[in-house]
């Protein structure tokens, strides 16, 4: 089981052993909401920074908890921390810190869990997903209609990361952009955007072309 995700956990894009501070924390926390809230805000070019001061830190209540994670967590398990709680969130636009510090941990968990396993996750996505129907079906797209692949990802029966890896496999997003204008579509096709360059970052589409290859000619 699993095997091609676990490379998410390893490679980070800071040592796992530098330390960081609360503001650290709490600046890197706000180039995440902005990298996955803002269409023009891109977390790599900008190097994880924003544009944030010591006194505006200071100043919130809430700044015990970043705090907290300093003392808790690297810096490379922070970008791996809010890369789960961002991406897999429903709507990262209405996602707030009183959320992340109630749940955030256990989120962060069920991530790791998760991207251990996508391999075999993926398999039997794809699987569930072929059973019964064409392939090629799946992904016809009329205007202002959503595609059964994105009715199957709303139903949560197609995680965001198969999608993705689908994408790259298939470049199917292109021509839903261009036929569908719903916020619905828009939020996920949003989330596909920014999750996109952490996750293939660090697998081998290869892999996962081989298992669609299995599962769809058989």
């Amino acid at each position: 089981m699993g095997g091609y995700g676990t490379e998410l956990l390893e490679k980070n894009f800071k040592s796992k052993t530098a330390l960081m501070t609360g503001f650290d924390c709490y600046r890197t926390y706000l180039a995440f909401k902005n990298h996955f809230t803002k269409d023009k805000f891109d977390y790599f070019k900008y190097g994880g920074k924003t544009n944030v001061s010591m006194s505006t830190f200071n100043k919130r209540k809430d700044r015990y908890f970043f705090e907290k994670m300093s003392r808790q967590k690297k810096d490379g398990e922070i970008v791996d921390y809010f890369t789960a709680i961002f991406s897999q969130c429903d709507d990262p636009q209405k996602m707030w810190i009183g959320e992340i510090i109630e749940s955030g941990e256990k989120n962060y968990a069920d991530w790791q869990k998760k991207v251990q396993s996508l391999g075999y996750i993926f398999k039997q996505e794809m699987q569930s997903l072929c059973e019964g129907k064409e392939f090629n079906n799946l992904f016809e797209c009329e205007s202002g209609k959503h595609p059964p692949i994105v009715k199957e990802h709303l139903k949560k029966n197609i995680s965001i990361e198969s999608l993705i890896i689908l994408d790259a496999v298939i470049n199917f997003k292109k021509d839903f952009d261009k036929k569908l204008n719903d916020f619905v579509w828009e939020t996920v096709s949003l989330k596909m955007n920014k999750y996109k360059p952490f996750l293939l970052n660090s697998v081998t589409i290869q892999n996962y072309k081989k298992i669609l290859q299995e599962v769809v000619v058989k």
